[in-house]
């Protein structure tokens, strides 16, 4: 089945400019020009990806996103948006967004952040066969592209798991922001070593008992990040 796409923006122009070229992609696409028609549409369609804008009538982009991630609602989110300051992008990016576009963009910037997005959960190459890693309570099913803790089933998005399988395949090493972002979103992709922090903070709010005293995903000041294991679960 062909991989569907929602795209929503209240200007026609661009609407009609996305699908048509998402189409020549081969891709099936959806669109939607306000925030309320997309969250109804989101909320009863498997989407494999949303487009969405961040100015939108009724609720906005980023009100959107919110209530999805809050409905445990996984689908990655690219946000359009004409805002170009780094709170805009932080604040998506925070609320569960995957990746951000700056208006103006071109179509092929646009067609490269979706591949990337996309990649890891619909390439078989880039999947390891049969991997599943189990530390402390965390069980991450890499092949199956799954995650549990204490045999509850995580809700990830595709970054944040694969950030936690990146993690979870080198416990115990500090690895650089740097390192993740390269690792995860690709040596030559255009974002910012901030994005690792948003995801990173989204894994903390599912996996920590208290988020602001993490005990397992720990920050090592000047250095990155590293997964490790409190003293009592050292045995385990």
């Amino acid at each position: 089945m062909a991989t569907r796409i929602l795209v929503v923006d209240d200007e026609s122009t661009i609407r009609t400019l996305i699908e048509y070229n998402l189409t020549q992609e081969g891709f099936q696409v959806d669109t939607a020009e306000d925030g309320d028609g997309a969250l109804q549409m989101a909320q009863t369609t498997n989407y494999d990806l949303i487009l969405l804008d961040l100015m939108l009538p009724g609720k906005d982009g980023l009100t959107v996103t919110k209530t999805l991630r809050q409905e445990k609602i996984a689908t990655p989110i690219i946000m359009l948006t004409a805002k170009d300051s780094e709170t805009d992008k932080i604040v998506g990016l925070e609320l569960g967004a995957d990746d951000y576009v700056t208006k103006p963009f071109s179509v092929k910037e646009l067609l490269a952040r979706i591949h990337a997005v996309l990649r890891r959960i619909q390439d078989p190459s880039e999947k390891t066969a049969a991997e599943v890693i189990t530390f402390g309570p965390l069980t991450v099913d890499v092949d199956g592209l799954q995650a549990s803790l204490r045999g509850e089933p995580l809700t990830l998005t595709p970054k944040e798991f694969d950030v936690l399988a990146y993690l979870v395949k080198r416990p115990n090493r500090v690895i650089s922001r740097e390192h993740i972002l390269d690792a995860v979103w690709g040596v030559d992709y255009p974002t910012e070593t901030r994005t690792v922090d948003m995801q990173i903070s989204h894994l903390r709010d599912k996996i920590e008992p208290n988020p602001k005293e993490p005990v397992y995903l720990q920050t090592v000041r000047g250095f990155g990040y590293k997964l490790t294991k409190p003293e009592s679960e050292m045995s385990e």
